[in-house]
């Protein structure tokens, strides 16, 4: 397999502490590890460790951190091994002494060499997992890869689907009971058909699929799961692929011997486009229960029927034991996009309650004898002509940016977001992000009371906030729980805090400079506990919506770095500050209306939103075009977005745009610079920011 690149080093940093020779150290205990994107199948994001915890918090500090480049950082470290493992942009992989940050080996998967379209090189990886001496990654173009841990050197690489497919995976592999679980993307803008595959971690050999939408419907039904799936379908919907991506989430139960699978939106997003005639059309936002030995369909529950707002179960699945009308029951809790909290039993996918945990206006609340939505009258886009007010808007009411819970606090803490969108109904050659799905949205419509951002602490028993915080920006960090009664959090505007877990107040925080998506993890070594953190936005966060933090400055240019901490440390990161942007200046300019609303939809459709953001508003996933002298020259301007001049910088090519549109985009970025050389900037300061616990219900706005 051709396109990685290997580099083994030895390269010391400095660091508050001393590295040791771990190859030559006993395996810890499980709980020292977090092999993981979740840490174990439960997808908790708990650590059992507490030695830093509420009492000793205030002497928590740097221990050691290491420099990263510019671009995609939003995943955990995982840990084994006594080494921590990271990745970054497209699959780049790097190895550290997990005690002092001694870089041990890189590995770069080379999708910027092989990628063939521009989907391979929008969203950055997400996740990576590690078991028994390996280390398992996903690439953006299909592969999956094992590595060796020591080395760095790939054990096997095998497709889960070809390079010609309008498919990417980018979501964190599991790694359960020997079983490598990974999914996939591109419903958002490619008529597929999700499945789910399963290998052996040591061989790669595929040992089930499992597939999310049924199959061609002039064939006998294959298996149990297509005898569910196809009644619920209606009109031509195989030639439209269905969709039903899992492109994230995924949990595993070993006493149940069951792994879920969280289901993302379909294709395209209108039912009425995509099956005429109405359906549930599973299992599009559900979860679903297979054997985790045979991929057989066990049980299944579906958030949202007959979806067409982007609404997906593809947030994580938290499994644990609760209390229940008083008694222990172990369940499968879930905060999806649609802004409900569900309680599910474990087992037997039984509905046992769910409640508003954000602003919900698609739906007046959940059946408790159907477990089914009650929506609300107009709420489809058959029902009312134009476009109306739908909350949470497509950017949900919390994403991929995982939850965490404690056993110790009974408390799910959800980081939520409180924005709505306008959408409607659009014929199949719509503009915009959404173009060929049937749908006109406007995600970061100004409607009153978005664009705000929360941590909830969710009692899943009570159904209920035990105490909420509000958080700057609408993008907030995802969060680890842990035994030391803390919660950690990034923040949009470049903090690392912690929080009492039983109380949410704000007990410790760093500035990170930059903002902090990726959620923390925990670990150790020889006993001593640590906390590390990769910061940098780059995501769907700092591109579609990044209108929302525009105030924090979520720039390209800030420092990407893996921060790791530990009580007493004492290491410091050096100061920084971003330069003044000026927009080119072009006096003789005078833009073509026609030209620029053509390149504006261009700009849209033609998935520049995706990285260079609404409105090109850049928020931190790719370089800001308002700002690039680059939009002054047509050539050098040709050079980069069409030839893909910068294509190892991480900008793919598109050779098959026209001059026409190209320079429609071209003259559309140059309007958006005049227009950003007029405006005045307004950042928003941390202090004038709530940063105190407050007592809420899920009504709050």
């Amino acid at each position: 397999m051709q396109g990685f690149r290997h580099r083994g080093v030895a390269l010391a940093l400095s660091a508050a502490i001393f590295c040791h020779a771990s190859s030559t150290v006993a395996a810890e205990p499980v709980a020292a590890d977090w092999p993981n994107f979740g840490r174990d199948g439960s997808e908790q994001h708990y650590s059992p460790l507490n030695e830093i915890n509420v009492s000793n918090i205030g002497k928590l500090g740097l221990a050691w951190y290491y420099d990263l480049e510019s671009g995609f950082t939003v995943s955990p470290p995982v840990k084994g091994d006594d080494k921590l493992f990271t990745t970054t942009g497209h699959s780049h992989i790097r190895a550290f002494d997990a005690a002092c940050g001694k870089l041990l080996w890189e590995f770069d998967a080379g999708v910027r060499e092989i990628a063939q379209s521009p989907l391979h090189m929008s969203w950055g990886n997400k996740g990576i997992a590690w078991w028994n001496g390996r280390v398992f990654l996903t690439t953006t173009d299909g592969r999956v890869i094992a590595l060796d841990d020591n080395t760095g050197q790939p054990v096997w690489i095998t497709r889960q689907f070809e390079l010609t497919e309008l498919r990417n995976s980018n979501g964190a592999p599991r790694v359960f009971d020997g079983k490598v679980i990974v999914g996939h993307g591109g419903a958002d803008i490619s008529p597929v058909r999700g499945y789910v595959t399963a290998y052996d971690a040591n061989t790669g050999k595929q040992l089930w699929r499992f597939f999310t939408v049924p199959g061609d419907p002039s064939k006998p039904a294959a298996n149990k799961a297509e005898e569910v799936m196809r009644p619920t379908w209606k009109g031509n919907w195989y030639g439209k692929g269905g969709g039903g991506t899992a492109w994230n989430a995924f949990s595993y139960d070993e006493e149940l011997n069951l792994i879920y699978l969280g289901v993302g939106n379909g294709f395209p997003y209108n039912q009425q486009l995509r099956s005429p005639g109405g359906g549930d059309n599973l299992f599009l936002a559900s979860i679903v229960a297979v054997n985790a030995d045979t991929g057989e369909y066990v049980w299944h529950y579906q958030v949202c029927p007959a979806e067409q707002w982007d609404c997906t179960a593809s947030q994580d699945m938290t499994i644990a034991t609760v209390e229940i009308e008083g008694k222990p029951r172990k369940v499968l809790m879930q905060a999806p996009k649609n802004g409900f909290f569900y309680v599910l039993d474990a087992a037997s996918g039984e509905f046992i309650s769910a409640e508003k945990f954000a602003r919900v206006t698609w739906a007046q609340g959940i059946d408790a004898k159907t477990g089914r939505p009650i929506e609300n009258p107009g709420i489809r886009y058959q029902d009312k002509p134009g476009l109306f007010e739908l909350w949470p808007g497509p950017q949900g009411a919390h994403s991929w940016l995982p939850q965490a819970y404690s056993p110790r606090t009974g408390l799910v803490y959800i980081p939520v977001m409180d924005v709505g969108a306008l959408i409607g109904s659009a014929p199949p050659d719509a503009t915009g992000f959404t173009a060929g799905m049937g749908v006109t949205l406007i995600a970061d419509a100004d409607l009153p009371g978005s664009r705000r951002s929360y941590l909830k602490a969710w009692d899943p028993s009570a159904q209920q906030a035990a105490w909420s915080v509000e958080l700057p920006g609408d993008w907030p960090g995802g969060v680890l729980a842990t035994a030391g009664d803390l919660v950690f959090q990034g923040r949009i505007d470049g903090y690392l805090v912690a929080y009492d877990a039983r109380t949410g107040e704000e007990v410790w925080s760093f500035k990170t400079v930059a903002p902090v998506v990726a959620p923390p993890i925990s670990y150790s070594v020889k006993g001593k506990q640590f906390v590390s953190v990769l910061t940098g936005n780059g995501s769907q966060g700092g591109g579609i919506l990044a209108t929302g933090n525009a105030a924090y400055r979520t720039d390209y240019a800030l420092p990407r770095r893996l921060l790791t901490f530990a009580l007493d440390g004492t290491a410091t990161v050096p100061e920084f500050s971003l330069p003044d942007l000026v927009p080119p200046d072009d006096p003789e300019f005078n833009a073509n209306d026609d030209q620029v609303t053509a390149g504006a939809i261009a700009f849209a459709t033609g998935a520049c939103i995706v990285c260079h953001g609404t409105d090109a508003i850049g928020g931190g996933a790719a370089p800001d075009l308002r700002f690039s002298p680059m939009i002054l020259n047509p050539v050098l301007f040709k050079s980069v977005v069409v030839n893909g001049s910068l294509k190892l910088r991480g900008m793919p090519s598109t050779p098959g745009m026209s001059d026409e549109v190209l320079e429609d985009i071209r003259n559309y970025l140059r309007q958006r610079a005049k227009q950003a050389a007029s405006e005045t900037a307004a950042p928003q300061l941390r202090d004038s920011l709530p940063t105190h616990s407050k007592k809420n219900d899920a009504s709050e706005a």
